[in-house]
């Protein structure tokens, strides 16, 4: 029999296949019908990246179209789900498009409307892989342009990478061999041999072999902490995994980061790793491939389509292929060099293109001789192609050399143009640059066009600053403007444009490091410091957390006995980003000589701060009478200022504390006032948040009806906030309650929901409570195996995401899980709590989401 077309529920949205329809709960969402087939594309193929390129062939599969209509139907689709968060759909800079919220697929039933407000998954047997979003996947970036010529090196680098004695292949060749298009050939060939994923890590933009490390993390989107490495962490991650195939590209200027490509691969046995790189890593069983130049017919044809590009009707004759030939020898069969010299046939003939490029070599022949011989090729190469720029243009060229990872029109004409001297039109200078092959339109998103640079290229544009007397005058408005930027994050905005400003920041990230780092070399401490406090949300928030701490420790060294305030900042910075690391020593020094500093100052809003942060760092590491203490030194200078939301939270977090430590009556009393506060301040995600965790203090009484009456009450004022974290965590709360009165179905039913919730924000913490919680309620059916794989699971995600529960809530949840341990023989136990710590975390989730009856007899 035939099966019906599935429904694909994401979030708080289903997405029928039967009727080519949308609904969120009963209501259908209108879409025109591609918008309705990019967001099917996407659901169906769900966590990983799906290329602009990709996605327009499969939704205009018979039309020639730009990338300008699927940005207009990625607008619409946002605006139609109300995502311009962008919690369900994530635009990949310069690479494509990833459905991030979790998929699960279920078929239609025919006894079932499409217009009911929930789903059911199948009964028995696990589901497949593809109804969940993966969490490893194929991650590329999009091939700018085809392959051509390199077919043979494809299929050795691919036999060799293939090999069972080869885990570390390096690619190396000089600038402009093209070594990072054939290693991306060579990903794609062997893709479908890496079962367990593929990922891409550019480095071209790094210059500090520690933020190696850092990439890393953010690739594999995992949380450094400070006792673990980044290869330990990464081999938690792929432990027990199928193979997996990690893509450097760039290393030649991180070489020190060799010793972390060794670490990963003694981490992680299942791992293999392929790296483009100028020179070789110089590490235990590196098997080195260097990228050979082109043959002529090759290269000739790469010349071809190049020049064809820039003039439609170009093509080799018997005419012009002489010329064409001398060219492409005379460049040694350089890709870069080919594409710099074709770039030239919109103005010139390939016998003048020869002519001129000649006589550039014939100069050149005797410079540059500590370069490798092709590399001196390419060098002047670009020399010709600088030459034959007018002044004004020069002048942009050499200007936008100070952009890492490219820029918006914006953003070039308030760095290279500050003085209004720059003698060209913006938009004018950047077209004939792209059309001349020395800058690049990478990326083209609903905000606007993003230009860069080859590295090869904006190598020598830097040099042709340095040379200039401008350097500093543009490094300077480089850095201004991303000062600009940072500070664009005060803590006034709202969650709509806080979340365009993280957006913008992940975007520039790259020009905000290379700024910071002027700024410190230059001993720009003013500026510095602004901009260190500046990032220091987004550092924070987008888990940065090495990185940050790092370049606040360098300013805080830099100023060394000035700026006091500052300072007192920065150390509190420092404080909370050690305690989130779970650094908790280094947190209560840096975090007592910001105390320090601002008594000496007698800045009552700094001693506040301090003394709060102190407490949260104290609770953290379950110092619990010390963070009451200091809780209530911290309310009281807050009570001074006044300052009421700052006294709320202070208040809802002294409850927090004072109900551990037993003390029922300091916390009702704190929450009280709090939610009293918060009402006051129209802060309805306050309030509840203070409703919920009175929840907390009767259920811990054991009076379940109260506390059911609060956690309803939290989740009605968060669901009209529109806050799906407190309605996640409030639904987690109420299956509590409904597993301790043996409504297993609506306990099962809440978490279900919460798990949604949470997987669709991406709120990994979230997931692991509620994975907690779904243990306990199978052991309150009599399901110890399930209990103990999903406790197992809870606790591999928690080590992963270094969010260890309280040492309070830690205990407890031992307690309950002890009769599971206690009904299984040891081997079994601890089998099934293995078996929870081997799953991904899609497959935890899956697991998680079953009917409790079908998950007795499966594993």
């Amino acid at each position: 029999m035939e099966s019906s077309p599935p429904i694909y529920q994401f979030g708080e949205f289903r997405l029928d296949v039967a009727m080519a329809c949308v609904f969120k709960a009963e209501e259908e969402i209108k879409l025109r019908p591609k918008v309705y087939e990019t967001l099917k594309y996407l659901v169906e193929n769900p966590g990983r990246l799906v290329s602009k390129q990709e996605l327009m062939q499969a939704v205009w599969p018979d039309a020639f179209v730009t990338d300008d209509s699927l940005v207009q139907c990625t607008v619409e689709l946002r605006r139609a789900l109300d995502d311009r968060n962008q919690r369900l759909l994530k635009t990949v800079s310069r690479r494509g498009y990833i459905l991030t919220a979790a998929v699960v697929e279920c078929p239609s039933k025919t006894n079932q409307s499409p217009m009911t407000g929930s789903f059911d998954l199948p009964d028995g047997g696990e589901l497949s892989s593809a109804k969940i979003a993966r969490t490893l996947q194929y991650h590329l970036p999009i091939p700018r342009t085809s392959l051509i010529g390199r077919e043979q090196q494809v299929s050795q680098a691919t036999e060799l990478l293939l090999r069972n004695d080869v885990r570390l292949l390096t690619l190396t060749g000089a600038g402009g061999a093209g070594k990072t298009r054939l290693a991306l050939a060579v990903a794609a060939a062997v893709a479908d041999q890496f079962t367990a994923g593929l990922q891409f890590v550019g480095l071209a933009s790094i210059k500090h072999p520690y933020l190696v490390e850092t990439a890393l993390a953010e690739a594999f989107a995992i949380q450094q902490v400070s006792d673990r490495t980044v290869p330990q962490l990464i081999g938690d991650y792929l432990r027990n995994s199928r193979p997996f195939l990690i893509l450097l590209d760039n290393f030649e200027q991180v070489l020190e980061a060799a010793k972390v490509v060794a670490e990963i691969l003694e981490a992680c046995p299942s791992l293999k790793v392929l790296v483009t790189s100028r020179t070789c890593l110089r590490i235990y069983g590196e098997q080195e491939f260097p990228v050979a130049p082109l043959e002529q017919s090759s290269a000739m044809e790469l010349f071809a389509q190049r020049a064809a590009s820039v003039w439609p009707d170009f093509v080799i004759t018997s005419e012009n292929i002489p010329a064409i030939q001398e060219i492409c020898s005379r460049l040694d069969g350089l890709p870069l060099a080919i594409e710099l010299a074709a770039a030239r046939t919109k103005v010139l003939s390939p016998d003048a293109i020869l002519g001129r490029l000649q006589n550039r070599l014939q100069l050149l022949s005797g410079g540059a001789l500590d370069l490798p011989e092709r590399q001196q090729t390419l060098r002047k190469t670009i020399d010709w192609s600088y030459d034959l720029l007018n002044e004004a243009e020069r002048r942009l060229f050499w200007r936008l050399s100070v952009f890492v990872g490219g820029c918006t029109l914006e953003a070039a004409e308030a760095v290279c143009n500050t003085g209004h001297d720059l003698g060209i039109d913006l938009l004018e200078g950047l077209s004939s640059l792209v059309g001349k092959n020395l800058v690049q339109c990478v990326d083209r998103t609903e905000a606007a066009a993003r230009f860069g640079m080859l590295e090869t290229i904006r190598e020598y544009a830097l040099e042709r600053l340095t040379v200039s007397d401008e350097e500093h005058s543009v490094r300077r408005a480089h850095a201004a403007y991303c000062l600009v930027v940072a500070e664009e994050g005060n803590p006034e905005l709202d969650q709509e444009d806080r979340s365009r400003w993280l957006a913008q920041c992940d975007v520039e990230i790259d020009n905000l490091r290379v700024a910071l780092d002027w700024l410190f070399e230059t001993l720009d401490l003013d500026w510095g410091l602004r901009l260190c406090m500046a990032l220091f949300r987004f550092w924070d928030m987008r888990e940065h957390l090495a990185e940050g701490r790092a370049q606040l420790e360098t300013v805080l060294r830099l100023s060394s006995g000035q700026y006091s305030k500052e300072r007192a900042r920065v150390l509190h910075f420092l404080g909370a980003l050690a305690t989130t690391q779970g650094d908790f020593p280094a947190a209560e020094r840096f975090l007592q000589q910001s105390l320090s500093l601002y008594e000496g100052m007698d800045d009552r809003w700094g001693i506040a701060a301090s003394l709060n942060a102190l407490a949260i760092s104290a609770r953290d590491r379950g110092d619990y009478s010390s963070a009451q203490s200091n809780f209530e030194r911290s309310l009281a200078c807050w009570r001074m200022l006044p300052d009421g939301s700052a006294i709320a939270r202070c208040l809802h977090n002294l409850a927090n504390v004072a109900k551990v430590r037993g003390d029922y009556s300091c916390a009702q009393w704190a929450l009280r006032e709090a939610t009293k506060l918060f009402e006051e301040l129209g802060d309805r995600s306050g309030a509840a948040w203070s409703i919920n965790q009175q929840g907390d203090i009767a259920h811990e009484h054991g009076n379940l009806a109260t506390a059911r009456e609060f956690y309803q009450h939290a989740l009605s004022i968060f669901h009209e906030a529109d806050d799906q974290w407190g309605s996640a965590r409030s639904l987690t709360d109420l299956g509590s309650i409904d597993c301790e009165q043996g409504n297993h179905s609506a306990a099962h039913g809440a978490y279900r929901e919460a798990m949604k919730i949470f997987t669709g924000l991406g709120h990994r913490r979230g997931m692991a409570r509620t994975l907690e919680s779904s243990a306990c309620l199978a052991l309150a059916r009599g399901n110890a195996a399930r209990a103990l794989r999903l406790g197992g699971a809870a606790a591999h995600l928690r080590r992963l995401i270094s969010a260890p529960l309280p040492q309070a809530e830690q205990l407890r949840l031992n307690q309950m899980l002890i009769p599971a341990w206690e009904s299984l023989s040891r081997p079994d136990g601890t089998r099934a709590w293995a078996e929870g710590s081997e799953m991904s975390l899609e497959k935890a989730v899956r697991y998680s989401l079953e009917e409790p009856e079908s998950a007795n007899c499966q594993r």
